[in-house]
């Protein structure tokens, strides 16, 4: 395809200029930015308000944080409690430099590990800071009481993840997430026991209210009643999660999805990078057509457990333990000597499907790996890996009905995280004025893959130590003036989104949404996932808009719009990751070449790794909404890497 055939499928616009992020030696930046920031007086505090959607770990920290500073805090999640936010399913670990092993970590490996392993598509200033604050992250949580894994000295213990050489992951078995999630909990409930967040369970965004060019408030739905609201504030902090379930299966929670930021973009917030999506290697395989969610299971089991697959494709059906020690490849550690089975996880994900693909794959569909821990308990005992993986054993026994401690567990690539999102200055600020964005809903600090414990590590940094200290800029200039209930830009989002739902509710049609979200996932799935190519993205952007013409005119709702009515409530997400994948798409097709979870099968060296191109493509990818019958606009943010020498990744 020419370069004017694919700039036919979107515009280009003015470049980014500038982050907010101080220059100088990179290891004062941040402290630059806290000093150089305005102060709010305490007193002052009392008069500004802010509200966050979501209640994961980004957003429950930042509320606490905000709440304890004294500001007025509106906290929003669509569950019945913060603690079922999708962090809670978290299982390995979370990263942080404190170099307890003496293995040579410091601030500087985990900032080099992570633009590495981001396949150098991230940006500096972003990426060391998040580094700088992980250890102070560990700190705050054993605070708060999280129960941390320790050795026998008393000192928190630590494993490794791929993508690193060190052991720099803090865990509490395969729970990890739980125990942050429950400490960030606690923090926001005392909060709201001291009246400075108010909580609103079961109240679900659905529409981004600006006023001026300003982020002034939000319209929800209480999801109990059906009433549409309107909540008006100073700042607007999005910390609402990822949108895996675009793919339709995929590890996520059922109920995550995209459309607080969708919305957000809608009103002109730019969305970074969209087609960076993590394939997570060590998931449990897809059983059959019935299924509507996948499970993973944790990367730490990769510090033990073995993978591999048989060298003959006629003994893939073979109990896995007759196959004798020579016959087996265990073909990580084959292909990638130095980093074995802790390679990063585009590339382990990308090594399983080469062998499924070469028809080695194990189990129903020839869709599996082996992931095999007899060699780990032989040299350990069994008692000891079930003192570190017992509760991940435990569930791969209770959902295939395999014993793992007998026979070697089957795992197969699925999707799990997304790199891309809302795009974000140095401040995490949106091109919007007044519109922050945390956690994984932005796009900042994994680049083009993330590494494994790293994302808690992040919702943890935004939310405890980075957006508190950088919204009080934006905070000092306010109170901002008070916006009406009955204001031009109020009404207008109200009847926005009361004009949807009822849309949803009389168009009458024949297809359910679970059907348009099925046939969603498989095109993006089949074409946007772990391999992408030129036709295929074309094919997939053209199937996209047909599906969204059918959904909009052929969709059937049940129920009415006055109290619980869950199809109502997957209608409003499925229209807007119908519209997401069509972006993603276009990115993917954009971006012509291959780096970290983005693979173009036409942009890759002779031994089948991802290809980049520098010269080309060293840039974040910013996009502007167009319009309902427009293409999207590019804007452009220029990579510089002024402390990490740019080159081709490689972990042989």
């Amino acid at each position: 395809m020419t370069d004017g055939l694919i700039a036919g499928y979107f515009r280009e616009g003015a470049p980014i200029q500038d982050t907010k992020a101080p220059s100088g030696p990179i290891e004062q930046r941040w402290s630059t930015r806290r000093f150089d920031a305005h102060l709010v007086n305490p007193a002052n505090r009392r008069k500004l308000s802010v509200i966050i959607v979501g209640t994961g770990l980004a957003g429950a920290s930042a509320g606490a944080t905000l709440g304890e500073a004294g500001y007025q805090v509106k906290s929003f999640c669509y569950q019945d409690s913060p603690r079922r936010a999708h962090s809670i399913a978290a299982q390995g670990g979370i990263n942080a430099a404190k170099n307890y092993k003496e293995d040579g970590d410091s601030v500087f490996r985990l900032f080099y590990d992570t633009v590495k392993g981001g396949d150098y598509r991230s940006r500096e200033s972003n990426v060391y800071r998040l580094a700088e604050v992980s250890a102070r992250i560990i700190d705050q949580c054993v605070a708060q009481g999280v129960p941390f894994a320790r050795e026998y000295g008393g000192l928190l213990d630590n494993r490794s993840f791929g993508g690193v050489q060190v052991s720099r992951t803090f865990y509490a078995r395969g729970q990890t997430g739980q125990q942050l999630l429950i400490g960030a909990y606690q923090a926001l409930e005392r909060q709201i026991a001291a009246g400075t967040v108010e909580m609103f369970t079961r109240h679900e965004m659905l529409e981004l209210i600006v006023v001026d060019g300003r982020a002034r408030g939000i319209v929800v739905r209480d999801m109990v009643t059906g009433e549409i609201e309107t909540h008006l504030a100073d700042a607007v902090v999005l910390a609402s999660g990822g949108y895996g379930n675009v793919f339709y299966l995929s590890t996520n929670a059922m109920g995550c999805n995209v459309t607080a930021t969708w919305r957000a973009h809608r009103k002109g917030a730019y969305f970074g990078n969209p087609c960076y999506t993590q394939i997570h290697p060590t998931c449990i395989p897809v059983s059959g057509d019935h299924q509507s969610k996948l499970t993973l299971m944790s990367e730490s089991l990769r510090n033990d457990g073995r993978i591999w697959v048989p060298k003959d494709s006629a003994d893939k059906d073979k109990d896995p333990r007759l196959i004798p020690e020579e016959d087996r490849d265990y073909y990580l550690e084959r292909i990638y000597p130095s980093f074995g089975n802790l390679v990063p996880r585009d590339i382990a994900s990308r090594a399983a499907k080469y062998q499924c693909d070469a028809g080695k794959g194990v189990g129903p569909g020839g869709l599996g790996v082996y992931l095999d821990f007899a060699d780990a308990i032989k040299r350990m005992g069994r008692a000891a890996v079930e003192a570190k993986y017992g509760n991940l054993f435990d569930m791969y026994a209770q959902i295939t009905g395999e014993d793992p401690y007998e026979t070697p567990m089957r795992i197969y690539p699925a999707v799990h995280y997304v790199m891309g999102g809302l795009w974000v200055d140095y401040d995490l600020e949106s091109n919007i004025p007044g519109l922050f964005v945390a956690g994984e809903a932005n796009f900042s600090d994994h680049g083009a893959n993330r590494l494994g414990a790293s994302a808690l590590m992040q919702g943890l940094a935004d939310g405890y130590f980075v957006l508190p200290n950088t919204i009080r800029e934006y905070l000092s200039h306010g109170p901002y003036p008070q916006v009406a209930a009955d204001a031009p830009a109020v009404v207008e989002a109200q009847t926005a989104v009361k004009e949807r739902v009822r849309h949803f509710l009389s168009c009458n049609g024949t297809r359910t949404v679970d059907s348009f979200h099925k046939e969603l996932g498989k095109i993006m799935w089949d074409y946007c996932g772990m391999e992408r190519t030129e036709q295929g993205l074309t094919h997939a952007i053209e199937q996209i808009r047909a599906l969204k013409k059918e959904f909009w005119s052929n969709l059937k709702v049940l129920g009415t719009g006055d109290g619980i009515n869950q199809s109502l409530e997957k209608a409003g997400r499925v229209a807007d990751l119908i519209e997401l994948g069509e972006l993603m798409c276009i990115d993917a097709l954009h971006r012509r070449e291959s780096c970290g979870g983005h693979f173009r099968a036409e942009s890759q060296t002779e031994d089948g790794e991802a290809l980049r191109h520098d010269d080309e493509f060293a840039y974040v990818a910013a996009w502007e909404w167009g319009g309902d019958d427009a293409p999207p606009i590019l804007h452009k943010e220029d990579l510089v890497y002024e402390f990490v020498e740019m080159k081709q990744r490689s972990y042989k």
